[in-house]
This record gives C-alpha cells, sequence and structure tokens, in this order.
C-alpha cells in the first residue's frame, strides 16, 4: 500500500497511461482486477487528439520485452474519460482514478483542471478525508512534432507549473503529479527540483504530490527485423517497425535508465531543505516486465511501481503475475 497524499493505492502497483488504457473497456478491465491499487487513464487533451491508426502504433521487439511506439494522445477528449469515471465512482468501489491530461497550452490545461475539479465537487472528492481522483500532467511525449516535451526545458515547463500552483492554492486537497521524460544528465533532474521547491514558497505544501518516471525515450528506432509479428508500416519506411519510423522507446530496454532516474530523483527529493518536497511521492515506469523489475523499482525508490509495454502485450493477466 502506499499513500499519495489524499490518495490510497492498494496495492501499490497500477498501469501507466498508455494506449491499453484509452477505451471504457479497457478502464473497466482495470478498475475490476483486483491486483491494480489505481487505475491512470490515457493522456487526454481537451478536445482529444487526431489519431491515425496507419502512423500512430506499436512494435514490439522480438528478442525482449520491449517495444516503440509512435502513440501521441488519446483520440477521445478529456470530458469522455470524467464521463466514464464518474459512472464507475458512482458503483461505489474505492479504487482511485489518476485522471493523465496535458497540452500546450498553459491556458488550455487550466480549464482541463477546472472540469476535473466540477467532477470532483460533484461526487464529493474534495470533502472526503480520503480522494479518489488525481491528476497526472504529461509533461513528456516525444511523439508530438509540434509540442517538444516541455520537462527538457525548464523555462518552458514553468508557466504550466504556474497553473498548478494557481488551482493547488486554492484547493489543497487537489492530487496532482507529473509524468516525466527520461533524463540523461543529472542536472536536467536537479534543475527540476529546484523549480518545484520555488513553487512551495508561501505554501506549506508542495503542488506537486508525485512523479511519474519515466515517460518512453524518444528519437528511437527498431528495425522491422527486429519486431515480432506483422508490423502495420508505408512503403517509404518497410525496412523499420514503425510507419514513422522514429518512436518512444519502452519496456525491458529502457528499465536500466528508469531506474536511474527514479534513483536519482529519489536522492535529489529526500535531500531537499523543503520537508514538503520530501513528501513528494515517485510512481516508477518503464521496464517493469517481471517481478524482479518490480523489486528493483521499489529498491530504487519508487513508492508506486506500474507498467505498460508488459501490459500491452500480455493484458490485464499482468498485474497478478507481477505481483509474483
Amino acid at each position: 500500500m502506499a499513500n499519495i497524499r489524499r490518495i490510497t493505492i492498494s496495492p501499490a502497483l497500477m498501469n501507466s497511461s498508455s494506449a491499453w488504457a484509452s477505451e471504457k473497456e479497457q478502464i473497466v478491465e482495470l478498475y475490476e482486477c483486483e491486483y491494480t491499487g489505481a487505475v491512470t487513464t490515457r493522456t487526454a487533451t481537451l478536445h482529444g487528439f487526431q489519431e491515425d491508426l496507419s502512423i500512430h502504433t506499436v512494435a514490439f521487439a522480438s528478442s525482449t520485452v520491449s517495444s516503440v511506439n509512435s502513440y501521441g494522445y488519446s483520440p477521445h477528449p478529456l470530458s469522455q474519460y470524467l464521463t466514464w469515471v464518474e459512472e464507475l465512482l458512482k458503483a461505489g468501489q474505492s479504487k482511485p482514478f489518476i485522471i493523465s491530461i496535458t497540452s500546450s497550452d498553459p491556458e488550455e490545461l487550466s480549464t482541463m483542471i477546472d472540469s476535473i475539479q466540477q467532477l470532483r465537487r460533484k461526487v464529493h472528492d474534495d470533502q472526503n478525508s480520503a480522494s479518489k481522483i488525481a491528476i497526472e500532467i504529461n509533461t513528456s511525449c516525444p511523439n508530438i512534432a509540434y509540442a517538444p516535451p516541455p520537462a527538457y526545458a525548464i523555462p518552458t515547463l514553468k508557466p504550466f507549473l504556474n497553473v498548478l500552483v494557481s488551482h493547488f492554492s486554492k484547493d489543497r486537497t487537489l492530487v496532482i503529479g507529473l509524468k516525466l521524460p527520461p533524463y540523461v544528465v543529472s542536472t536536467q533532474m536537479s534543475e527540476l527540483v529546484g523549480a518545484i521547491e520555488e513553487l512551495t514558497v508561501g505554501l506549506d505544501e508542495s503542488p506537486i504530490a508525485f512523479l511519474t518516471c519515466t515517460n518512453t525515450l524518444g528519437v528511437s528506432l527498431l528495425f522491422a527485423d527486429q519486431a515480432e509479428g506483422d508490423i502495420p508500416r508505408g512503403q517509404s519506411s518497410s525496412q523499420f517497425a514503425l510507419p514513422t519510423p522514429l518512436g518512444g522507446l519502452a519496456g525491458d530496454s529502457l528499465h536500466a535508465l528508469a531506474l536511474g532516474n527514479v534513483y536519482t530523483f529519489r536522492r535529489l527529493i529526500s535531500a531537499s531543505q523543503h520537508e514538503s518536497v520530501r513528501n513528494i511521492s515517485i510512481v516508477g515506469v518503464g521496464g517493469v516486465t517481471n517481478p524482479d523489475a518490480v523489486k528493483r523499482m521499489r529498491e530504487a525508490g519508487a513508492n508506486v511501481v506500474a507498467c505498460a509495454t508488459i501490459f500491452g502485450k500480455l493484458g490485464i493477466d499482468t498485474f497478478k503475475m507481477l505481483s509474483g
């Protein structure tokens, strides 16, 4: 079990936001699974992402439990996920949701949070002692050509962080997290923690309750002969596993880097002079493909462990397997 502010995740295992948490049927299956402690929705935009299945797809490696994908965000608008979440919460179950959202515009992001807050008030999530709805801000998708991941550049990220401060200042029951990209330079991580520390000025709690580490690693290439099964691809890129042909790397091939990010963020957070920052939780994602990987994530410093690639490959039975 893990507590992230007002959210209790028990067991401390769940899915990460991915294409395999897009549809209502997938979300219901995750919600009803006894081996998931929470459900993370696929990252949604305000109006929905224009998905093209001939372009936006995934390829699984044949030699390891790894993948590359060219997915963007969910084709469903945020409003659709709010409807589904409301329906499931009204059914009386207690499992929390992490609603993953994103926008390239801070004002639009604020509008999206307002919509989630309307749902929270409607289901009295802001009044009870525990919350069933948290928000994850995806700052790290590598596959959006017009919007590179803002978390790689603190000046670009700060306007979005300011939006979070504004909403948290009005409602301290909000549980907000950041989904981060895989960093390869330690100073990038220390700069991010420094930016989060700045947000706590004048507040007794950090507006950021958790960090999800990590998203996929962009600009990754898999050749067709490295991938399993029939690969959908265009004529111009037939030698590659993806039609793009570059995409985000996940699974076993990302595991060591993901562990390093979790470990480094845990050390930086623990060393902070701000108690509110030291209380930030970490959701460990990246190459969690077997029970040993779950154990490694926890030893590296993750409070909660999540997965995507293995879930996309094996389905809902993944979580029983990962539970050991």
